[in-house]
C-alpha cells in the first residue's frame, strides 16, 4: 500500500468530526420541520413526487407502493417504512389539523391499529395541498436543488401559501433536540397572521387575541389558558390537556360517565392503556364504584362508557380519573424548527414573521415571472398590431424576399437589397420598418386567419388586457402594501375554503381535587401455589377453606391488606409486592403470577422464601448461602418500600440456599450434595447487618456446596427423607460452628 495516501488523524478529532456531522444531517434533513413551508425532507419529497405524478385531487387513486418507490427512487433514498410512514400520518386526520393527503383503504385509526400494507392502499393529494403547497411551482418561485444522485431537481421548500408549521404542527427527535408543536386551527392561524401583515409590532399577547391557542384534532380541553401567553413567547411549556366528559342516565338509576373526546396525547396505544388503567383502578380497589366499563369508539368518534354504581360521586370519580390516568395530560411544546438553514426554537410572532416573509418572497418571486412573461406577450402584440397596420407591405417584403433570413432583415433592421418591391414607395417605406427580433418572428410564424376583423379585435382586446395585468404586477411588486392585500386575499380563499370551528376548548380549569376513601385496614390470607399465581383472601373464606388452600398452596400466611409481601431469591434479592397489588377475592379465583407485581424474574431467579414485611419486622432472619456462609439479620433491616432491595451480600459464585424467621429453633444441620450433614446450636451463628457476607457454617470438600438447611427444636423429633429412607435430624452427633460434620450412609 502506498503510505503517501494514509491520512494519518486524531482518532478523537475524527470521531467528533463525524458526530457532529451526522447529528446535522439528521438535524436538518430528517427529523426537524423547515419554518417556511413546515414539513420535513420526506414529507416535502412525497408530495413533490405525486406532484410530479399528477396524483392530483381530482383524478384516479394511485397505489402507495407506487408514491413511495418513486419517492425513494428519486428524491428520499432512505427506508421505504419511513417514507409510507410520512404518507400515513399526513392522511390521518385523527393527527393533523389539516390532512394533506386523500387516502383510500386503511390508513389506521385513533386506537393505534397501524395502516394496511403500501401494496393495498391508495392514495391522492388533497385538494387544499394541490392549492396551497403545490400550485406556484412552475412559477420560479422557490429554488429547485440537485437530488441525491444528481439526475433530478427537487424543491429545497414548497412554495406553501398558508402557515402549515401552525396549522398541522409537528413532531420529531433529532440528535441533541426534538421539535413537538401542537396543531391550530387553520382559521386562527390566518386571521393572527393577517394581524401581523397589518401591524408587525403587534405583541404575542395581542396575536393571541385571533390564535386562542392550540386546536388539537381530537379535541379535548386545554386547561390553563393564562400560560399560553408564556408559551407562545418562548416557544417552550407544557399544555395541560383534559379529555371531555358527559353524565348520561344509565340503567336503575345508575351514573354513566361518557369519554366522547380524549386528549391528544391518548391517541394510538394509550387508548387501551387508559382502559387498562381504569380497570386496575377498581382490581386495586382504590375504587369500588366501577360496574362496567367498555369502549363504544366507532368512525363516528370516541366514546368510552364507564358504569358507576347506584351511590356513586360522579364528579369525585372524574377527578380520580385526572389524577391518576391519562384523561388529564400534558402535551410538551418546544417549537423548533429549521430558520435560514439551521435549528431555532421560535415563538409564535417568530414563526408568523419567518412565514410572512417567506410569502412575500415567494411572492415577489411569482409576479417578477408573471411580469417578465406579460412583458413578452405585449412585445408580440403590439408587434402583430403594427403589422395588421401595414400587412399589404409585409406581404409584399415576403413575396419578395428570396429566403426567411432576407426578410427577418428586412423587418428587423429596413435592409431591402435583392427584395424585389412593386413599387419605390414600397421599397422606402419597408427600409423604414424597425420590429424587434421577436416581434419579426412572430410576424413570420404569424397565420393568414389573423387577419380577420374579429381576430384583429382579440388581438387588441388581449392587447389591453395585457396592459393592465402589467400595470397590476407592476403595482404589486412596487408597492408592499398591494403584495400585502394580495396575499391576504388569498388567505382569505383558503379561510373561507378549508376553515372548520374550533374543536378544543380553552379554558382555566381547576386544579382536580378527589377525597380519596380511607381503605379499611383488616388481615387478609395470602396464598401462593407452587407455579406462583398469588392472591388474597378473607379470614373467613380461608378458615371455610383451610384443608384444601393449605394442601393447594405452597405459601400461606396472614398479613396485613395495606402491608408488603417480600420475596427473598437465590441471588440474594429481596423484591417487595404491596398486598393491594395482588387480586383480593374468591377462594376459587387463579390469582396473578408473582412475577407480573414485581420484578422478581422466574427466568433469572429462584423463589427460596417468601413472608410479609410485617412479621419480618418482629423477628430475626437466619441466611445460609452454598458456600455455607451463614449469618442473623434483624428483621427491621428489611423495612424498605424499594421494590428491590440486595438482602445479602454474596461471595463470587456463591447464591443464597436458605432464608429463615428465627423464632424457637434450637440447632440448626446443613445438608451438602456430598451427603455430609453438620447440626450445631442456633447461637453460634453471629448477628450482621443485611449488607455482611456473615461467617463459614461448615467446612467444605473441594466442589461440594451447602443443598439443604433443617433446623430441630428441643423435645420436638424432626425427620426428613433423605435417600429414600428417613433420618431423623435430632439423632446427628451435636457438632461446632465451621467443623467438617458427618457423612451419612444410609
Amino acid at each position: 500500500m502506498d503510505d503517501s495516501r494514509i491520512i494519518k488523524t486524531e482518532y478523537s478529532e475524527e470521531m467528533q468530526k463525524s458526530f457532529i456531522d451526522y447529528a446535522m444531517s439528521v438535524i436538518i434533513a430528517r427529523a426537524l420541520p423547515d419554518v417556511r413551508d413546515g414539513l420535513k425532507p420526506v414529507q416535502r419529497r412525497t408530495l413533490y413526487d405525486m406532484h410530479e405524478l399528477g396524483i392530483r385531487y381530482d383524478r384516479p387513486y394511485r397505489k402507495s407502493a407506487r408514491i413511495v418507490g418513486d419517492t425513494m427512487g428519486k428524491y428520499h433514498p432512505h427506508g421505504d417504512s419511513s417514507i409510507y410512514e410520512a404518507l400515513v400520518v399526513m392522511s390521518q386526520d385523527f393527527k393533523k389539523g389539516m390532512p394533506l393527503i386523500d387516502g383510500h383503504g386503511n390508513f389506521g385509526n385513533i386506537e393505534g391499529d397501524g395502516a394496511a400494507a403500501m401494496r393495498y392502499t391508495e392514495a391522492r393529494l388533497q385538494k387544499v395541498t394541490q392549492e396551497a403547497f403545490l400550485a406556484d411551482l412552475d412559477k420560479d418561485v422557490v429554488d429547485f436543488v440537485p437530488n441525491f444522485d444528481e439526475t433530478e431537481k427537487e424543491p429545497s421548500v414548497l412554495p406553501v401559501k398558508i402557515p402549515n408549521l401552525l396549522v398541522n404542527g409537528s413532531e420529531g427527535i433529532a440528535v441533541g433536540m426534538a421539535t413537538s408543536i401542537p396543531p391550530h386551527n387553520l382559521g386562527e392561524v390566518i386571521d393572527a397572521v393577517k394581524a401581523y401583515m397589518l401591524n408587525n409590532e403587534i405583541t404575542t399577547k395581542e396575536l393571541m387575541r385571533y390564535l386562542k391557542g392550540p386546536d388539537f384534532p381530537t379535541g379535548g380541553i386545554v386547561i390553563n389558558k393564562d400560560e399560553l401567553e408564556e408559551i407562545y413567547e418562548t416557544g417552550t411549556g407544557k399544555i395541560k390537556l383534559r379529555g371531555k366528559v358527559e353524565f348520561q342516565k344509565g340503567k336503575a338509576g345508575k351514573t354513566n360517565v361518557v369519554i366522547t373526546e380524549i386528549p391528544y396525547t391518548m391517541i394510538g396505544a394509550n387508548i387501551a392503556k387508559f382502559l387498562s388503567d381504569v380497570a386496575a383502578l377498581s382490581e386495586t380497589k382504590k375504587t369500588q364504584d366501577i360496574v362496567d366499563i367498555s369502549n363504544q369508539s366507532s368512525k363516528e368518534g370516541i366514546r368510552i362508557v364507564i358504569e358507576l354504581r347506584k351511590d356513586a360521586d360522579p364528579e369525585n370519580f372524574v377527578n380520580m380519573l385526572y389524577k391518576k390516568t391519562r384523561l388529564e395530560d400534558t402535551f410538551g411544546v418546544n417549537m423548533l424548527a429549521i430558520a435560514n438553514g439551521r435549528p431555532e426554537t421560535m415563538g409564535l410572532k417568530q414563526i408568523i414573521k419567518s412565514n410572512v416573509d417567506f410569502q412575500f418572497e415567494v411572492a415577489t418571486r411569482k409576479y417578477t415571472n408573471l411580469l417578465a412573461k406579460e412583458m413578452e406577450r405585449k412585445e408580440i402584440q403590439e408587434g402583430l398590431i403594427k403589422a395588421c397596420n401595414v400587412i399589404d407591405l409585409v406581404i409584399e417584403i415576403l413575396r419578395g424576399s428570396k429566403d426567411r433570413a432576407m426578410a427577418k432583415a428586412c423587418l428587423v433592421e429596413g435592409k431591402v437589397d435583392g427584395i424585389k418591391f412593386k413599387s419605390k414607395e414600397s421599397k422606402i417605406m419597408a427600409a423604414q420598418l424597425m420590429f424587434t427580433e421577436k416581434q419579426a418572428n412572430a410576424i413570420l410564424e404569424m397565420r393568414l386567419y389573423k387577419l380577420i376583423g374579429l381576430e384583429l379585435e382579440a388581438l387588441i382586446n388581449e392587447h389591453e388586457e395585457t396592459m393592465a395585468n402589467i400595470y397590476r404586477y407592476e403595482d404589486i411588486l412596487d408597492r408592499r402594501d398591494s403584495m400585502a392585500q394580495v396575499i391576504m386575499n388569498e388567505l382569505d380563499g383558503f379561510k373561507k375554503e378549508y376553515s372548520h370551528p374550533r374543536k378544543t376548548v380553552i379554558e382555566n380549569g381547576q386544579e382536580a381535587v378527589y377525597k380519596e376513601k380511607e381503605l379499611e385496614e383488616m388481615d387478609v390470607v395470602f396464598l401462593m401455589d407452587r407455579f406462583g399465581y398469588a392472591k388474597t383472601i378473607d379470614l373467613s373464606t380461608y378458615e371455610r377453606n383451610k384443608e384444601a388452600a393449605d394442601a393447594e398452596n405452597k405459601y400461606v400466611f396472614t398479613c396485613k391488606n395495606t402491608g408488603r409481601i417480600c420475596l427473598f431469591t437465590n441471588t440474594g434479592q429481596m423484591h417487595t409486592v404491596k398486598v393491594l397489588d395482588l387480586p383480593y377475592g374468591k377462594f376459587r379465583d387463579k390469582g396473578v403470577p408473582i412475577d407480573n407485581v414485581s420484578n422478581f424474574s422466574q427466568a433469572k431467579e429462584e423463589l427460596i422464601y417468601i413472608t410479609s414485611q410485617k412479621e419480618l419486622n418482629l423477628c430475626q432472619v437466619i441466611f445460609a448461602t452454598a458456600e455455607s456462609m451463614l449469618k442473623v439479620v434483624d428483621g427491621g433491616e428489611f423495612d424498605v418500600t424499594k421494590r428491590t432491595v440486595a438482602a445479602t451480600k454474596l461471595a463470587e459464585g456463591d447464591t443464597l440456599v436458605s432464608v429463615t424467621a428465627l423464632t424457637d429453633q434450637r440447632n440448626i444441620v446443613l445438608q451438602t450434595k456430598g451427603g455430609f450433614f453438620l447440626r450445631f446450636a442456633v447461637d453460634e451463628i453471629p448477628e450482621k447487618k443485611k449488607g455482611a457476607i456473615g461467617v463459614r457454617g461448615m467446612k467444605l470438600s473441594d466442589g461440594d456446596l451447602v443443598e439443604n438447611v433443617y433446623y430441630t427444636k428441643n423435645a420436638v423429633e424432626t425427620t426428613i427423607e433423605y435417600k429414600g429412607k428417613e433420618l431423623v435430624l435430632n439423632n446427628l452427633k451435636l457438632g461446632k460452628r465451621d467443623s467438617k460434620g458427618t457423612k451419612v450412609r444410609v
